[in-house]
């Protein structure tokens, strides 16, 4: 098992500024689990006359020009990518399910949204915008693999904690940080749901919150 990435300082500080809590966690993460974010981000490459070139689950080396099927490089998609959230991020619109979903775990249930914002540039208004979907819950935002935060987040918890993402390396950063992880794979789109590949240690892999929230209410109620 690989060594699980170190949460960041300016993450942990955001950590520790939390309440402290008793009880069982949900570690939330927010695009394309809670937020629309293929969908949106499909409509902005669109603009720019980009496409992906499958719906294999990547962006570095799956975007290209429409006419042509040389991938952008990395450096590339990662500008974009800063573009897409300066103009879109404002708007996303909410997963179907996402907002009720959380209410009635909240019930049972301390949830942290744990968002990769690179620098923080546009925390200000997802911040705005999950609290305009109802989604009103507490929000640490991260850079990179998430592991080390999400064992931030649980330590002196009773547990159990569970965590949600759509990313492959948050997910298995987070089971190499924390042993004890209940790990969801949630992503909304179902192309790219359907072309994902099984990641070992998922304990649910789902585009569907009705389905998700079934399956965590019996994980918190254990």
């Amino acid at each position: 098992m690989s060594d699980p990435a170190p949460v960041l300082p300016e993450t942990l500080a955001q950590i520790r500024a939390l309440p402290p809590g008793d009880r069982p966690l949900l570690i939330c993460d927010v695009d394309e689990v809670v937020l629309q974010f293929i969908a949106h981000l499909e409509a902005h490459l669109e603009t720019q006359g980009l496409r992906f070139l499958s719906h294999a689950y990547k962006l570095t080396g799956n975007i290209a020009p429409r006419d042509d099927d040389a991938p952008l490089a990395g450096d590339a998609v990662r500008c974009l990518l800063q573009t897409f959230f300066d103009g879109w991020v404002h708007r996303q619109d909410a997963v179907p399910g996402a907002a009720d979903a959380l209410d009635r775990l909240s019930r049972h249930a301390d949830i942290v949204f744990l968002t990769n914002l690179p620098g923080s540039w546009n925390r200000d208004a997802r911040r705005a915008v999950l609290d305009r979907h109802g989604m009103p819950f507490p929000m640490v935002t991260n850079t990179g693999p998430k592991g080390g935060a999400v064992a931030a987040l649980a330590a002196r918890r009773p547990g159990p904690v569970v965590f949600i993402d759509d990313s492959p390396t948050n997910i298995t950063s987070a089971r190499s940080a924390l042993d004890a992880c209940v790990l969801v794979q949630f992503i909304a789109d179902r192309r790219f749901f359907a072309a994902a590949d099984a990641i070992e240690g998922v304990h649910l892999k789902t585009h569907d919150w009705a389905q998700a929230e079934t399956y965590i209410s019996k994980v918190l109620s254990a």
